[in-house]
């Protein structure tokens, strides 16, 4: 696993990414993958703000295939089809959101968990909404991402929160909004 690095903005978020490319049709079809799901995974943890400044975040990325994904959903979800974007939440976050009191750190990396986003279902989503894998890509990525950091739209509200940090972060990314009708 690659270490963690510095932000692009002034923040002292340290992010570490570990991307696994399982379906090599991610690499031929989106030759900056792995820099696309970078970005989209660190600026959705930065827009978030659910992490002390001074925490250290690691998150592992898969990008694998529908049959890879099908058999996630099926052992964890009883769903037997893909998935676009599962997330796996890892270590909770209790002390290291906002209200971390002034002056305490957490010392070792958080790990905030697993993002697996299925290929062949991603580009027929992406062909469907005429949108661009890489923008489609990105919205999946932050959708998982802030998965792992406790948003869910289990409810309306919690979708209204969700969907409404997803488009801030994407508009940062300079990829419009995914909820927009024809965007």
């Amino acid at each position: 696993m690659a270490p963690p690095s510095a932000p692009t903005d002034n923040s002292e978020h340290r992010v570490a990414v570990d991307i696994s490319v399982s379906c090599q049709s991610w690499q031929s079809e989106l030759p900056a993958v792995r820099d696309i799901c970078r970005k989209a995974i660190r600026e959705a943890i930065h827009t978030a703000a659910r992490l002390s400044p001074t925490v250290q975040a690691e998150v592992s990325l898969v990008l694998s295939d529908d049959d890879f994904m099908q058999g996630l959903n099926r052992q964890y979800r009883k769903i037997d089809r893909p998935t676009n974007v599962l997330a796996f939440p890892g270590d909770d976050l209790g002390d290291t959101l906002d209200d971390l009191p002034e002056g305490i750190s957490v010392a070792a990396p958080v790990l905030l968990g697993d993002v697996i986003v299925a290929f062949e279902t991603a580009v027929s989503e992406a062909r469907a909404d005429n949108k661009s894998l890489a923008d489609h890509l990105s919205h999946l990525v932050v959708h998982g991402t802030l998965h792992l950091m406790g948003f869910d739209h289990e409810n309306d509200a919690d979708a209204q929160e969700m969907e409404s940090l997803e488009t801030k972060v994407l508009a940062a990314l300079g990829v419009g909004n995914p909820y927009n009708e024809g965007s």
